[in-house]
C-alpha cells in the first residue's frame, strides 16, 4: 500500500525542514512505501526552496505550488487532487504532529480501517504546551460536534487524520476553503458511511513560526460546515452515502 503525506504550508521556512526530514526518517525506518507532498500555500518566504533541497536528494518528496487560491482548505484540496497513494494522511507543517503517529496511522490502515482519526484527548495521548484559550475553545467545539453527530469521537477539529483513497472520493465535492476543511472531511466520511478507528496521538506546540489559524475568522465557517453535513445526514435520505459493494 502506497502512503501519501499531504502537508499544507504557508511561510513555514523555519519549520518545514525538520517536519519533512522527521517524517522521511520515520517512514523509511518503518519500510513504508510513501510520498511526501508539501503544498506551498502562497508562501512569501523560502518554504518551497527548502523542500526542493530535500527533494533533490529524495525523489519521494516534492513541493507543489497550490493550483488553488490561498487558504488552508484550498491547499489541502490541491494536495488531494494530486496524491498518488492508496491512502493519504494530512499532516501539519509546523512539526506539531508526531512522525511515529504517522506510521501508526499507516499500520491501522493496513489492518483494513478506512479512516484513522487521532485524538489528543484519550488515554495514552500526550499534549505539550497547548495555548489555554485555544484548548478551552477546542473542548467546547468538539463536545458540541460529538453531541450533534453522536459518533463518539472527541477531536474532530484536529487536521491530522488519514483516509483511504475511496474515502476522499466519497467526500467530494469538498467545499471548505479554510481550516474548516479539518471538520468537513471527517464528518463527511462518517455521514457517508465510512468506518473509522481512533488512536491516541502526541501533539507538541510549534517551536518556530506562527500559527495561521485565526479563531475570530473561523467560527461561522466551522458552523456552516457542521450544519451542512448535519442537514445532509438527516435530510438527504442517504443520497450521498457510498454504495456498498
Amino acid at each position: 500500500m502506497k502512503y501519501s503525506i499531504v502537508i499544507p504550508a504557508r511561510d513555514e521556512e523555519e519549520a518545514i525542514v525538520p517536519t519533512v526530514t522527521g517524517l522521511v526518517d520515520a517512514l523509511g525506518a518503518a519500510a513504508v512505501d510513501y510520498e511526501v507532498i508539501v503544498v506551498d500555500d502562497a508562501s512569501r518566504d523560502g518554504t518551497a526552496a527548502a523542500v526542493d533541497r530535500i527533494a533533490a536528494a529524495n525523489p519521494r518528496v516534492r513541493s507543489h505550488r497550490s493550483h488553488n487560491p490561498p487558504g488552508f482548505g484550498f491547499a489541502v484540496r490541491a494536495g488531494l487532487d494530486i496524491f498518488t497513494g492508496d491512502a493519504v494522511a494530512i499532516v501539519m507543517a509546523d512539526g506539531s504532529d508526531s512522525p511515529e503517529d504517522v506510521v501508526a496511522y499507516y499500520r491501522a490502515l493496513e489492518e483494513g480501517h478506512e479512516c484513522v482519526f487521532g485524538s489528543r484527548f484519550v488515554r495514552g495521548a500526550r499534549v505539550s504546551d497547548y495555548p489555554r484559550t485555544k484548548l478551552v475553545l477546542n473542548r467546547i467545539v468538539n463536545t458540541g460536534i460529538r453531541l450533534l453527530f453522536r459518533h463518539g469521537y472527541n477531536d474532530t477539529t484536529n487536521a491530522f487524520k488519514a483516509y483511504r483513497r475511496e474515502v476522499i472520493d466519497t467526500a467530494q465535492p469538498l467545499l471548505s476553503n479554510q481550516f474548516n476543511l479539518t471538520v468537513e472531511l471527517p464528518l463527511k466520511a462518517v455521514a457517508r458511511g465510512h468506518e473509522f478507528t481512533v488512536v491516541p496521538i502526541s501533539w507538541t506546540n510549534r517551536a518556530a513560526g506562527s500559527s495561521k489559524l485565526k479563531l475570530q475568522e473561523m467560527g461561522s465557517r466551522y458552523l456552516f460546515i457542521v450544519l451542512y453535513v448535519l442537514l445532509e445526514r438527516h435530510l438527504s435520505k442517504g443520497d450521498y452515502r457510498r454504495r456498498q459493494p
